[in-house]
């Protein structure tokens, strides 16, 4: 394959050899040899001979692209969390950081750090699982430096001096030799850091007789193009099948929905009528909104929350699913009843005021346009946003929370919870909090410049520009919310929720999603709240504590690594697991297993 510098905005330079994916080493390196201009080979014929003969005898190696992007990808995606080692630990996982930055351990005393050339990427104070071990440390140093030692061999000022030649020929071919088919360090001979060390000072030497520094450099980027571009290739495509796992459903949790519905439909009216119905309108109880098409996840909401209730008695449920879960969920709960806690639950579309002339999300997504966003991949944009077409956002599932006062008027205040939640503590403290009359208690999330209300609204359009939301405003969070529903009703936030979700009809404010409304519409209406009521990030953040989780009332896998999928993050999965009986018989029945 034959690269073109001028494509990489470069200076023309004679054409090389960049890589060749059909040719052995010691072959891909004549090649680019035999490209030189004739006058150069005729120059440098004893030196080039010389490199020639030594490198034919390592015929058979394997290229090392391949090696290095595989392990690149394989290794760089979704590995971002670590755990803190115990103290004196030296041998560190950095499984988690990215390879093509860890080129080295270095030992400092009784601590270790991971260093690239030019900064330190991780030490012990910095990691949070331990002790663990860098596998391949030794293995992409060696090929990092054959891929330089390959690049300087081409220059023309490192073949002018042709003992430098042929010492440079002769390195590369033992260093060849010493990585043979390794994949870890234990497989390199004993004699693989010695070659290594031979290998950084011949390059170290030529870097004193380059006389042309930006040749060097547009070699090297000749070099390392084609793996940054199957990288970001690799990386584009994993974000594809991520967003498409955390958009679906194991077929074990559509199997347990499937039984359910046919066992509800089985069952005589009186069998699905719910105990405790008296308690559903009760204001003087603690009231729970969850909103939800996974009975799993359901389940272990509502199971969690009364595990750690202190007076179970005085917990009420409200369940609220769409048409098609309805008989799945109910039966879910009539098999499995929350103890002495009151439940109920209902299906959206039974309350048939929430329509398209009166909901703006509704007409919205109904659209042709919302629905060619979602399924015309045409017009899916290079960076992705990929996120903005998991299916959840099509579903008006999503925006029932905001007709909370309505669906239930003799209530005046509940907590709200997602169904990727689980409970860890007693929740009733939470009905004493006082919001000094606003109408949201939420924990924000903002850190920094992250989570900020300029990263979720376009602060460019004009609509918003002419009100007084603070782009530099903390960020808050779903999930688990306070809901005064007297001040609700009396400041009428869902006609605020209406009137920016009719604004936002093009998309042009936000881009999908209940937050960025959310955020406008409880605006100068929210009490912030400890944060150890609620801690989130357990669905894509691994470098959560587990000293702050168990802290945590509630704790949130938001993110693409749901619990009850195999890509969830299995050091955080047991907190969700332990709420799941895979003993009960239409789990059994549905092959259902603890990962």
């Amino acid at each position: 394959m034959l690269l073109d510098l001028e494509a990489f905005g470069m200076a023309k330079e004679p054409m090389e050899i960049a890589h060749t994916d059909s040719l052995s080493d010691s072959d891909q390196l004549e090649v680019e040899l035999a490209a030189l201009p004739t006058n150069e080979k005729q120059r440098k014929s004893p030196a080039e001979h010389h490199c020639r003969v030594l490198l034919a005898i390592d015929e058979g190696f394997r290229s090392e692209k391949d090696g290095i992007v595989n392990q690149l990808t394989n290794q760089e995606i979704g590995n971002n969390g670590l755990e803190k080692p115990k103290e004196r630990q030296e041998k560190i996982d950095v499984s988690a950081v990215n390879p093509k930055d860890a080129s080295v351990l270095v030992k400092q005393g009784n601590n270790s750090e991971i260093r690239t050339e030019n900064h330190i990427i991780a030490s012990p104070s910095k990691l949070s699982r331990g002790p663990i071990i860098f596998h391949d440390a030794m293995i992409h140093r060696l090929k990092d430096q054959l891929t330089k030692a390959k690049a300087s061999l081409s220059l023309q000022s490192t073949l002018s001096d042709s003992n430098f030649t042929k010492e440079l020929c002769t390195q590369i071919r033992d260093v060849q030799r010493a990585l043979g088919d390794a994949t870890k360090d234990s497989d390199l001979p004993k004699n693989a850091e010695d070659k290594l060390k031979a290998l950084e000072e011949s390059l170290t030497k030529s870097k004193q007789i380059q006389d042309d520094c930006p040749a060097v450099v547009r070699k090297l980027d000749a070099k390392y193009q084609p793996v940054r571009n199957k990288l970001r290739d690799d990386k584009r495509f994993a974000s594809v099948l991520t967003q498409n796992v955390a958009k679906s459903l194991p077929r074990e949790i559509h199997c347990l929905a499937l039984r359910l519905t046919a066992q509800y439909y089985a069952s005589s009216s009186s069998q699905q009528q719910f105990p405790n119905v008296e308690k559903l309108e009760d204001p003087k109880l603690y009231h729970y909104v969850l909103i939800s098409d996974n009975v799993l996840a359901a389940g272990v909401v509502v199971k969690s929350a009364v595990y750690f209730a202190n007076e179970p008695e005085n917990h009420v449920f409200h369940i609220l699913t769409d048409e098609i879960h309805y008989a799945a969920m109910s039966m879910w709960f009539l098999a499995n009843p929350p103890g002495e806690a009151a439940i109920e639950v209902r299906y959206m579309e039974e309350f048939s005021w929430i329509n398209s002339s009166y909901s703006p999300a509704m007409k919205q997504l109904e659209s042709d346009s919302l629905i060619d966003f979602y399924f015309k991949t045409r017009n899916v944009l290079p960076d992705g946003n990929l996120k903005y077409r998991n299916p959840k956002y099509l579903s008006m599932l999503n925006h029932l929370r905001f007709y909370i006062p309505e669906i239930f008027p003799k209530l005046n205040k509940v907590i709200f919870l997602d169904d990727d939640i689980v409970v860890q503590q007693d929740l009733t403290g939470l009905w004493s909090i006082d919001l000094k009359g606003m109408v949201n208690g939420a924990v924000e999330t903002c850190r920094d410049d992250f989570h900020r209300f300029s990263q979720y609204l376009n602060f460019s359009n004009p609509l918003i520009v002419k009100t007084d939301v603070d782009p530099q405003s903390c960020g808050w969070a779903f999930g688990m919310n306070i809901f005064d529903l007297v001040e609700w009703r009396k400041k009428n936030i869902t006609d605020i929720y209406h009137y920016w979700q009719n604004l936002n009809d093009n998309r042009s404010l936000w881009q999908l999603g209940t937050l960025p409304v959310g955020l406008l519409a409880f605006w100068k209406q929210t009490m912030p709240i400890s944060k150890t009521w609620h801690v989130l990030g357990l669905g894509y953040n691994r470098e959560i504590s587990h000293d702050d989780i168990k802290q945590a009332a509630v704790i949130h896998f938001n993110g693409n690594s749901k619990p009850w999928l195999e890509t969830a993050i299995p050091h955080f999965r047991r907190y969700w697991t332990r709420f799941v009986d895979y003993d009960q018989v239409y789990l059994r029945d549905c092959k259902m297993k603890s990962f």
